[in-house]
């Protein structure tokens, strides 16, 4: 674990805010040279602070209008092995995430659908087909309200 100080909490909230800026643009905003800047976003990187950058897709803009969050409890853990589930879930492209949790369920999933009818396709043809799959329950997501990370 590396010590942060203010202009590298600052360096990070402004990173996770807008991960493309260029350090130039990010050292004029927080009174740094781009070298000075530069250097302080490879050292968070090299601490492994920054673990990577994103590219963030919208979904709606796709066409994709709904967003469901499946909690997936496994019926037959002894005969069907974890890494299955995983793999064949991970293969459906409508499945953006697969968590493994501790919990009521054994697995969340985020799908996205164009539509709610599309998501029902989804769920009967591809999701309760997956290899040990007992209890389904599917939460729709209404809103999306993003708050910064822990940075401090």
């Amino acid at each position: 674990m590396i010590a942060l100080d203010d202009l590298d909490r600052a360096i990070l909230r402004a990173l996770e805010a807008d991960a493309g800026q260029s350090a130039g643009a990010l050292g004029r905003a927080l009174g740094l040279s781009q070298p000075a800047c530069w250097r302080r976003i490879r050292r968070l990187e090299e601490g492994g602070v920054i673990a990577g950058r994103r590219l963030e897709i919208d979904a709606q803009a796709l066409g994709f209008g709904v967003t469901v969050f499946l909690g997936i409890k496994l019926a037959t853990k002894g005969r069907v092995s974890l890494e299955d589930f995983e793999r064949a879930a991970t293969a459906i492209p409508e499945v953006q995430v697969v968590q493994h949790v501790l919990g009521l369920f054994d697995y969340r999933l985020k799908v996205r659908a164009r539509d709610i009818a599309d998501f029902e396709r989804v769920l009967r043809r591809r999701i309760m087909t997956l290899p040990g799959v007992g209890q389904v329950e599917a939460n729709v997501l209404l809103s999306d309200e993003r708050r910064p990370g822990p940075i401090g």
